[in-house]
């Protein structure tokens, strides 16, 4: 697992510094303890990072769920009787990768997984933005267009023209100038570059001038736009800052529906991170879904027990480690460690980290994933692949992750209701000789009601005194309605003189009684 810690060590230092304020804002934005939102990213790290097959893909608190959480908390009665709800959410997505449900991540259209991944860049860019001038008044990770200080993702942009921090600003636009500098021009001069990430860089960078300006009025930094860690004084309060579940709550019903609404929830995110992150991947390595989906169960579970908020699969720090050169797991356990010994060692030290550099951070990754060239690239692939690509990424921006994706797939499955449409048959018509049209229809693989409509059409279109040549040796499947369809028409046909010749790997039948024997017969085996 360590064959690469060149690669995962500085790998995981900027998954760490894009996990720590991510972790902290979700906790936020979930009304959940700030602590909570740590234990999900160290439990991440660690436990589903060592469990999962997956070799970049890291997990933590999610965005996607805090709306969730937000309101179960309140409906079930406090913070310990949800953490009833995410241990048991935590064994149903281990039922789920038991019965083998982590084939549905094969399922993902390509172009919505693609809308996903540059969605969600360009929701990263734009939610940075007021963190970078240094205006924080929503928390780090809400991904959602309606955000929880009541303002929109625009809105809040507009906002921040008015409360422009200078010395936030003057530092995120260093720190992004470092990050550029580093990516584009001295990690291609020498190897210490690649070892020493830029990131880390702008972190130190930003320590040292909240330290040297610190009291300055103009160009100083206050502590709103900082990092917010919890300071635990000793081990006693370090341990206070646990919560733990409230199981005598366990027979409450709507304890239960909660627990199934964050497994199926934190299991389709999941799922389509590791699609996502696969495709990602320069080494093109694939995740065992069901593997994932009992790490990620192990997590929740665990997660629940010690206070932590739901985890799941994320794109954001998974992208953040690809784009840093992590190469195995180890980046991501790593990562976790480093959550886990900074907030015990260094948590001072961390609240010293302005957040308007961490947003440096985070537009990079987030142009690395919504990057202009790609939207070339979708819309030369033709329309079916273009629609359902840019329906994502819009739903992604105005709406939220999931409500996003599941536009996007509406649109895919649409598509594909086309596409079976206009490819159930092809249809090549001879010249008329004798008085007699001759047409040969030749059906698809697979013929599904879906084709019905396409079909029948061409079949009443047939011009009177015509001659069918129906061929059905490369079908495989043929659906009774089509059949049907077929039977019906057998009797149009006599009246408008249209003969039928039905070719099929059985052989040769003209007009046959009935369509429907035809096609149910079976060839007769021989010795």
């Amino acid at each position: 697992m360590f064959k690469y810690i060149k690669n995962d060590l500085p790998a995981s230092i900027v998954v760490f510094f894009v996990a720590l304020p991510l972790c902290l804002g979700i906790a936020l934005a979930s009304g959940a303890p700030l602590f909570s939102g740590l234990i999900a990213g160290i439990i991440g790290g660690i436990v589903v990072g060592a469990l999962s097959g997956s070799q970049i893909g890291v997990s933590g608190p999610a965005a996607g769920l805090a709306a969730i959480v937000l309101t179960a908390i309140g409906t079930l009665g406090g913070y310990e009787n949800f953490l009833v709800a995410v241990v048991l959410g935590g064994i149903i997505q281990m039922v789920f990768g038991m019965l083998k449900a982590g084939v549905i991540a094969y399922y993902f259209p390509s172009s919505v997984i693609k809308g996903m991944l540059t969605g969600i860049g360009i929701i990263i860019i734009l939610k940075q933005i007021p963190h970078f001038f240094g205006y924080d008044a929503d928390p780090e990770g809400d991904w959602a267009f309606f955000q929880v200080d009541g303002e929109n993702t625009f809105s809040e942009i507009i906002n921040a023209i008015n409360f422009i921090s200078p010395g936030a600003t003057l530092i995120a636009i260093v720190a992004l100038a470092i990050l550029i500098l580093w990516d584009r021009v001295l990690s291609k001069k020498s190897k210490v570059f690649q070892l020493v990430q830029g990131p880390l860089v702008a972190v130190v960078l930003g320590i040292l001038y909240f330290s040297f300006t610190s009291g300055d009025a103009k160009w100083g930094i206050s502590a709103e736009h900082l990092v917010s860690v919890p300071i635990p004084d000793g081990l006693e309060s370090f341990a206070g800052l646990f919560s733990f579940p409230n199981f005598s709550a366990i027979t409450n019903p709507e304890i239960w529906i909660t627990a199934f609404t964050i497994a199926l929830v934190a299991s389709l995110e999941t799922l389509l991170c590791v699609e996502a992150t696969d495709k990602l991947d320069p080494h093109k390595r694939v995740t065992p879904t069901n593997r994932e989906l009992l790490a990620q169960g192990v997590g929740n579970s665990l997660s629940g027990l010690v206070g932590g908020l739901p985890v799941t699969q994320v794109i954001v720090r998974s992208s953040a480690n690809i784009q840093s050169g992590g190469r195995t797991k180890a980046s991501a356990i790593i990562h976790g460690f480093l959550l886990l010994a900074s907030v015990i060692l260094i948590p001072k030290l961390l609240n010293m980290i302005p957040l308007s550099v961490l947003a440096a951070i985070l537009f990079v990754v987030g142009y690395k994933l919504a990057k202009p060239s790609l939207f070339k690239t979708m819309y030369n692939s033709g329309w079916k692949q273009f629609v359902p690509f840019i329906v994502t990424v819009v739903g992604i921006v105005f709406t939220d992750l999931l409500v996003g994706i599941s536009l996007g797939l509406g649109v895919g499955i649409v598509v594909i209701l086309i596409k079976s449409y206009q490819n159930s048959h092809f249809l090549h018509i001879e010249d008329k000789s004798n008085g007699v049209h001759k047409i040969k229809m030749t059906l698809a693989e697979e013929v599904t009601f879906i084709n019905k409509g396409a079909i029948l059409k061409e079949l009443d279109r047939l011009p009177e005194n015509s001659y069918l040549e129906l061929d059905v040796r490369k079908t495989r499947f043929l659906d009774n309605d089509i059949v049907e369809i077929l039977e019906d028409f057998s009797s149009k046909a006599k009246t408008r003189k249209i003969d039928i010749k039905i070719i099929s790997e059985r052989g040769v039948v003209e007009n046959p009684k009935s369509y429907i024997e035809f096609f149910n017969l079976r060839p007769k085996k021989t010795a």
